[in-house]
Parts: C-alpha cells; sequence; structure tokens
C-alpha cells in the first residue's frame, strides 16, 4: 500500500503502539554511540546538582541558621557558586551534544529516505503524491529533529530528577513520601488517556500538512496554466480550504495537550501543597526539623517540576512516534524494480541488439486495462524502427519497459540477447539515451544540464554534444553563456531550445540504443531541420526507437512498426504501408492531405 493510503488505520496502529515506533530510530542512533554517552553523563551531572541543592539547604538551615554559624555560611556560598559552575558546564555538554546528534541523525534520516525514494518505480509514484514524500522529507524530519535534539534530553533528565527526588524524599522523611505517591496513579493516568488521544492528532495534522505541501507542489507545478484559465481565486479557496482543516487538527491536538499539562499540574502541586501542611505541623510537633522541611520542599518541587515536564514532553514523543512511523513507511517500501542477487552481465562491446518477446503489459493504476498485448519485435543493431499510431497505442508503454521503469506481466525484453530482469537496471539504462517530449530541464546553468547526460564529461565535450544538437549558437547567446541558469524546469528557453539541451544532453550520453519520443514536436521548421540532421548524424551506427505522430519525420525509417490498442497491426516502409491500405494509410492520408491544404 503507497503511504498516504490509509492514514486512520496507520493512526489506529499508533494508538495501540504508543510510543514504540520511536524504537525504529536506534539504528540511526548507534553510530554516534560516544556522543550520546557524554550527552547521558553531561547529562546526569546536571541531575546530581540540582538534588545535592536539596541536601546543602537543609545542613544550611539546621546547622547555619540554627547554630548562627556564620564561617558555615560563608563556605555555603562558595560550595553553591562551585555547584553553579558545575551545572553550567555540564548543562553546556548536554544541550551541544544533544543537538549535535539531533541534526546528525535527523539529516541520516533525510538521506536514508531520499536515497530509497530514488529506488522506487514510477508505479509507486502513481499512487503518490510528490508532495507528501516532500512532506516527509520536510515535516516529519524536523519533529524528529526538536524531538532527538531536545525533547528526549528533557525527558531524560527530568525522569532522572523525578528518580533522584523520589529517593531524596524517601530519604528526608518516609511518612510524608508515601503520602506524595498516593498522587501519582491520578497523574499518571490522565497522562495516558490523553497521551493517546494526543498521538492520534498528531498523525491526523502530519497527514493535513502533507495535503497542504501536496496542493501547493501541484499548483505552483502548473501555475502559467492555472493563470492562464483564471483559476486563481478557486485554487486559493481550496488552499484555504486545506489550510483551515490542518488548523483545525492542530488546534485541537494543542487543545489536548493543554488540558493534560493543566490536569498535571493541578493535581501535582495541589498534592504537594497539602502534603507540606501536614509537614509543617511535624516540625511544629518536632517530628522533623526546619532543615529536612527545606529539603523536603526542594524535592517536592523538583519531583512535581519533573512531572509536569515529562507530561509536556510526552506530547513531543508522541508528534515524534507519528513522524517516526511515517518516515518507516516510506523506508519500508520495496521497489517493484530490483538488482538481481546475481546480475547478468551485458555483452562488451555493446551492440544494441533489442527483443521483445510476447510482451504483455497492464500499469499498476489501471489493473483491469492492458497497455501492451502480446507485443513482439526484433530490433537487429543499427536499425532505426519508428512506432506510429494514435495515442493510447502503447508506443510509450514500449519505451518504459525497455528502461525498465516496470516490468511486464509476461513475456521478456531482451538487450543484446539478456533478459534485462536479470541484469542489473543501471546497467541496462546505462546504454539507453533517451530524448522525450516534454524534456525535463533542472534549476542548474546550461553546462550542467547538458552534462546531467554523462557527469564526467569536460567542459569541451559538452560543448561539441551542443555544437552538435544545433544549441551552441543561442547558449553562447545567453547573458553568461554555459553558466547561465536556466530557470526553474528552463522557464527562461523556449519549447525548442528546452528539445535542443535535451538533444545535447542524449548525443553526450553517446548511448548504443536511442529512444526518440516526438523529440522534434517542440521545434519551428528552421530549428526542426538543425536538429533532424543533428538527429541523423547521432542516429547512426545506433540502434534508435523513435515514436512519433507526425509522419513526415519518420518517412526514412528501417522499418515503420504501426501500434493499435497495444498490438502491433502492421510493420513495413512507409511507401508499403501506404499501399496496403489500413490504420497507416488513413493516419497518412489525414495529415498529408491536410498538409496540402
Amino acid at each position: 500500500m503507497a503511504p498516504g493510503h490509509g492514514a486512520g488505520d496507520a493512526a489506529a496502529g499508533g494508538r495501540r503502539r504508543d510510543l514504540r515506533p520511536l524504537a525504529q530510530l536506534w539504528p540511526f542512533l548507534k553510530p554516534y554511540r560516544l556522543q550520546i554517552g557524554g550527552a547521558m553523563l553531561a547529562l546526569t551531572v546536571a541531575a546530581a546538582t540540582v538534588l545535592g541543592m536539596g541536601q546543602g539547604m537543609r545542613v544550611l538551615v539546621d546547622h547555619g541558621f540554627a547554630a548562627g554559624d556564620a564561617a558555615l555560611l560563608d563556605r555555603a556560598l562558595l560550595v553553591l557558586l562551585a555547584v553553579i559552575v558545575l551545572m553550567a558546564a555540564s548543562t553546556f555538554g548536554r544541550f551541544y551534544l544533544v543537538s549535535w546528534i539531533g541534526e546528525r541523525v535527523v539529516a541520516d534520516i533525510r538521506r536514508a529516505v531520499y536515497d530509497h525514494v530514488l529506488t522506487l518505480s514510477p508505479g509507486f509514484f502513481e499512487t503518490t503524491k510528490t508532495g507528501e514524500i516532500l512532506s516527509r522529507l520536510t515535516t516529519d524530519t524536523t519533529v524528529l529533529q526538536v524531538v532527538v535534539g531536545s525533547s528526549v534530553s528533557v525527558a531524560l533528565r527530568n525522569f532522572l530528577l523525578f528518580l533522584g527526588g523520589s529517593a531524596m524524599l524517601l530519604y528526608t522523611s518516609p511518612k510524608m513520601t508515601g503520602l506524595v505517591f498516593l498522587v501519582v496513579p491520578l497523574v499518571v493516568a490522565p497522562i495516558v488517556l490523553f497521551g493517546r488521544r494526543v498521538r492520534a492528532l498528531s498523525r491526523e495534522s502530519q497527514d493535513k500538512v502533507a495535503e497542504v505541501g501536496s496542493f501547493v507542489e501541484e499548483t505552483l507545478g502548473g501555475i502559467r496554466t492555472m493563470q492562464a484559465f483564471t483559476h486563481e481565486a478557486i485554487d486559493r479557496a481550496r488552499f484555504g480550504g486545506r489550510v483551515e482543516e490542518a488548523f483545525d487538527v492542530a488546534v485541537r491536538r494543542v487543545r489536548v495537550r493543554a488540558i493534560l499539562t493543566v490536569i498535571v499540574i493541578v493535581l501535582v502541586f495541589g498534592a504537594v501543597g497539602t502534603i507540606l501542611w501536614i509537614g509543617g505541623h511535624d516540625v511544629l510537633a518536632g517530628r522533623l526539623s526546619a532543615g529536612e522541611l527545606s529539603a523536603f520542599v526542594i524535592y517536592s518541587v523538583v519531583v512535581a517540576g519533573s512531572v509536569g515536564a515529562i507530561s509536556e514532553v510526552i506530547g513531543d514523543l508522541q508528534r515524534a512516534a507519528g513522524a517516526t512511523e511515517r518516515l518507516f513507511e516510506l523506508l519500508s517500501r520495496q521497489p517493484d524494480i530490483r538488482t538481481p542477487a546475481r546480475p547478468v552481465a551485458l555483452p562488451e562491446p555493446a551492440r544494441g541488439e533489442l527483443s521483445f518477446a510476447g510482451v504483455r503489459f497492464l500499469y499498476p493504476a489501471r489493473p483491469d486495462d492492458a497497455a501492451l498485448e502480446e507485443f513482439t519485435l526484433d530490433v537487429a543493431p543499427g536499425e532505426t524502427v519508428a512506432l506510429v499510431g494514435p495515442s493510447g497505442a502503447g508506443k510509450t508503454t514500449v519505451f518504459q519497459l525497455l528502461l525498465r521503469f516496470y516490468d511486464p506481466q509476461s513475456g521478456a525484453i531482451r538487450l543484446d540477447g539478456v533478459d534485462i530482469r536479470e541484469a542489473d537496471p543501471v546497467a541496462v539504462r546505462s546504454r539507453v539515451g533517451l530524448v522525450s517530449q516534454d524534456p525535463v530541464i533542472f534549476s542548474a546553468d546550461a553546462m550542467e544540464n547538458i552534462r546531467y547526460g554523462r557527469p564526467g564529461a569536460s567542459d569541451e565535450e559538452v560543448r561539441e554534444a551542443a555544437r552538435a544538437a544545433y544549441a551552441l549558437d543561442f547558449i553562447e547567446a545567453l547573458p553568461e553563456g554555459f553558466g547561465t541558469f536556466l530557470g526553474e524546469k528552463g522557464v527562461r528557453l523556449s519549447g525548442g531550445q528546452r528539445q535542443r539541451i535535451a538533444i545535447a544532453r542524449a548525443i553526450l550520453r553517446n548511448p548504443p540504443v536511442l529512444l526518440l519520443d516526438e523529440a522534434t514536436s517542440a521545434l519551428d521548421a528552421e530549428s526542426e531541420q538543425m536538429v533532424q540532421n543533428a538527429l541523423e548524424r547521432l542516429m547512426k551506427q545506433r540502434t534508435t526507437l523513435i515514436i512519433a505522430h507526425r509522419l513526415s519525420t519518420v518517412m526514412n525509417a528501417d522499418r515503420i512498426v504501426v501500434m493499435d490498442k497495444g498490438r502491433i497491426v502492421a510493420t513495413g516502409r512507409h511507401a508499403d504501408l501506404v499501399r496496403q491500405g489500413g490504420l497507416y494509410a488513413r493516419l497518412a492520408a489525414l495529415q498529408f492531405d491536410r498538409a496540402a491544404e
């Protein structure tokens, strides 16, 4: 199941498991055991200094104030200053180390999630919104950073203070300590009950934020279309609705946390006040010294404060548990396309021989509609084969399967005699160059966009590829030449210029197999002629598959394969297919008659 589906089920599961998803963070924490040990030591020292102040107060009251010992008061000041310095140093160590661990672990998780997402096949992205993945990489990891780098430390520190303070309470007055711990169940019960509600609302809140991010990513990605259709008011309203939904869930979560905090404070400090009233009567009756009561007051405040702090932090921990669950749900997703345990090596040198044998394929999002049915095609090394047919005939699917973005349900695809399912997908794709109908231009300069085809290429090789694609002149005319930032998705270029950048990228890759998906569709007549010449040079001694709707661009192909509804219905040269009649002849008549008109 794709992330984002069944969020309610996941939330329900989270309520049952409570904070246990946080245990999944241990593999990321394990490499930093030394830093964790240092933080724990600093945390323990800081807690011990706080607890030591109670005993110092007892000695000072009983032996300093009561006995009128001024020298003891002077020594107490020096000891207090030393304790403060020790507390400050240990607090610095704890804060620095814990914050460092939080930042480091979150950076590692972000890298792990991103690296894993890159291994997932396009089928995963058919059912998962990009915005949701972005939310997990940003919002959820930020929640973890706050918890690992702060809240966990606060929780541990207050847990130590609770244990140490309780022990010192028991040492100071067992009778009053017994009374204190009569109220512990009253405090723990609301933490458990309200904590589960906070956890469920935290997960729901994160899902709503993911929906907001997904909507923003989608609308900004199509900003020109949105403005062209004057859809701004509608999208503003829809975005506002999503934001308000996220706000409402967040407010419910905050309200529950606030109620939890109020209940804990009232119960804890009400109980402490009552017990101190009893202790005051014990002092008056001589059963307890003033110093012991002072120490008991300090330890009571420490214990009450630690319980209150833990009740605050528990909400953060539950949010982190929800975030961890979402992140590891993504990390646990297994890619549909995997490298075999013992991949078969592709033969060297590459020949570019292709074979499709009885291929049947259905897209995951359309399980009842076969995109290819009994598709069989052999392409000889160096041959140019054009795939033509109406929209939805399965032409692009052939490219998707050859690049092994998907595996067919039956049949086999072979590259140089090797079934591509038995080879490393990276090795298969490294032998294929793609020029798509809508080329992707990255937010970088022209040099890096072309070098994307072969990252190790020199600047001169990039320039030569640009020259071969007839892109050199317009690139050098840009304000900073090859160093010009092309804008997000290449918005600073025309459609024809983006296409030539993509062609230069494929030329630089120098693959034995070339896939051209309407590679000249975005070009004007002059540019098309230049690029067609460049492509013809590129296609020499190279196996080429061409998808084309404009039949004029494939009339010189070695073979034209006519497809309809996922099947091959005819093959041959242009003139032969026109004479045979049928689908190709009708398509040709429509296009060439329209051109003549």
